[in-house]
């Protein structure tokens, strides 16, 4: 089966289907299993975003969004800040999305650090936010936002236990019940 025809089928399944994988460079990469407690984390940003964020953005989790057509390459973010208006068009794509986040596991560090900081950069998404856990066990979240003109993010801070951001839109959200 060629490149061609994995998109095409990829095309065809359903969201269920797609759980657990991502397609990157036309390829089904298989995403390893994440622990309870990444999960947990996940689910608080994301229910924490979700009352935030007010009726014109959806907040979901591990969710696909297409960074690239050719090659194929989409990505399931742990949490995924995405417009209202956009819930049925489908694929997902960067001009739909706000913040995208990933919580670090020990099996994600590189993917998560270097590949797809670049791979959301260059799709055009506004913000992206790792989540990682000291050596004390406090999340850390450090945030980045987009430099249009470059497509690379630029730090912009990091926190510990309590994420504040005022952008894209206003939220206290604290990660320390972890």
């Amino acid at each position: 089966m060629g490149l061609g025809a994995a998109a095409e089928e990829y095309e065809s399944w359903s969201e269920e289907q797609c759980a657990g994988i991502e397609i990157v460079d036309g390829m089904v990469v298989v995403s390893p299993s994440t622990s309870k407690r990444h999960n947990r984390l996940a689910r608080l940003l994301a229910n924490a975003l979700d009352a935030a964020a007010g009726s014109e953005w959806t907040v979901d989790t591990d969710f696909g969004v297409r960074l690239q057509d050719a090659p194929l390459t989409n990505r399931r973010p742990d949490v995924i800040v995405y417009r209202t208006d956009a819930i049925d068009v489908t694929p997902t794509r960067p001009e739909h999305v706000l913040p995208v986040a990933e919580v670090v596991s020990p099996d994600s560090e590189t993917t998560d650090r270097i590949v797809k900081v670049d791979q959301y950069a260059k799709a055009g998404i506004g913000f992206y936010w790792r989540v990682e856990r000291a050596a004390t066990g406090v999340p850390l979240v450090y945030t980045y936002v987009l430099a249009p003109a470059t497509k690379t993010y630029r730090d912009r801070d990091l926190f510990t236990g309590v994420l504040k951001i005022t952008a894209p839109f206003a939220a206290e959200i604290d990660l320390g019940q972890v």
